[in-house]
């Protein structure tokens, strides 16, 4: 089974599947001497963890992380960073009744077509389980990153028809877990969260949006063919569960604007080249021009719904297909953590690259 690696100088890897023993990963390229700060990585941890709230899945998982290796005396080594996170609340049975039942929306066909078999527990592998690892190497990127002055936040921009009533450059960051649906807009997080509710009563599910922000980031990261700094951004964020779409500054609106109207002008302020507009969303070119990164991520709703749903067994005949179990109604609290992850080990890998760039 290929790609469980992600990143080029900064590299994570992660094993494990949503009901076996543990989870687990593998950060390569990390810098040495970097005094690990475990509590940022639990605060990080407890963001994603299931259990949190009434509106998200109510499995119960502690998510302590034990590292292994590439640390001495608290700070890294410069060694492979290893980790595992262990499964303590596992209920397999719950999927039972889904052996030999293809679920609508889910990967049980897809995986079994390429693979011959697979796990239908949770979704084994393809469950959205497998991201704690990504935030463990999220939250130690973050740490380098804030070396820099690089900082990045996300927060819940839409839940169904809701918006939040402010932009990404309205909305104050540090209100951001002031509620559990994680929308900084108080007025727009108790619609969404009474939202969210109602559907979870109906056996149904709902989607959204997440904006993500990363300030500080300086100009010149990113390569301009391939590995375009969106480019790898992009498929980070759609390498998430349930992420269906992304898009950078103004996005599919700046489609209805003319050249005129979205070209960033550049000014010189306190002896610094920047633009008086960020419709680019901080990236041209592929590379980062100096301004904050601003990008929105679009997730469905989730595939398993507390309702009867016609379906088709591994033979083909017509069968109903129900959720059971604990799942979530609304991925987007708990995607906010792993988008601010899945960022910040993007962002590192290119800083780092970026070091090697020029004399």
């Amino acid at each position: 089974m290929a790609g469980n690696t992600f990143g080029h100088v900064f590299r994570l890897s992660t094993f494990g599947e949503s009901h076996g023993p543990a989870l687990g990963g593998v950060i390569d390229g990390c810098p040495s001497g970097l005094a690990l700060d475990q509590e940022a990585i639990r605060h990080e941890m407890n963001r994603r963890k299931p259990g949190q709230s009434n509106i998200v899945t109510q499995r119960k998982e502690g998510d302590e992380v034990r590292f292994l290796s590439g640390i001495f005396e608290g700070k890294t080594t410069g060694a492979p960073i290893g980790f595992i996170i262990e499964n303590q609340n596992q209920k397999p049975g719950d999927y039972d009744h889904l052996r030999s039942t293809w679920r609508p929306s889910h990967a049980d066909y897809t995986w079994e077509a390429k693979f011959g078999l697979r796990d239908h527990r949770g979704g084994g592998r393809a469950s959205a389980r497998e991201t704690a690892s990504r935030v463990v190497g999220g939250a130690v990127a973050r740490q380098v990153l804030a070396q820099q002055g690089i900082k990045i936040w996300s927060y819940v921009s839409s839940v169904g028809e809701l918006q939040c009533a402010q932009s990404a450059e309205e909305v104050n960051a540090a209100l951001i877990d002031s509620n559990t649906v994680r929308c900084p807009h108080p007025e727009s997080a108790a619609r969404m969260i009474e939202l969210i509710r109602t559907v979870r009563k109906a056996g149904d599910t709902i989607g959204g949006t997440i904006t993500c922000v990363a300030e500080g980031v300086p100009a010149g990261l990113g390569e301009p063919v391939f590995d375009k700094l969106h480019a790898d951004l992009g498929k980070a964020m759609l390498s998430i569960n349930a992420a269906k779409g992304i898009e950078f500054g103004s996005g599919f609106e700046g489609t209805e604007m003319r050249g005129t109207q979205h070209n960033d002008l550049f000014v010189k302020e306190a002896n610094k080249l920047r633009t008086l507009t960020n419709h680019s969303g901080g990236i041209q070119g592929g590379i980062s021009n100096g301004e904050n990164i601003v990008f929105k991520v679009a997730f469905k709703p989730v595939a398993t719904i507390m309702q009867p749903q016609a379906g088709v067994d591994k033979d083909g005949q017509p069968t109903t297909v129900k959720g059971k179990g604990r799942h979530d109604p609304c991925v987007l609290p708990r995607a906010v953590p792993i988008v601010d992850a899945m960022a910040a080990i993007t962002l590192l890998d290119h800083w780092l690259r970026n070091k090697t760039s020029k004399l």
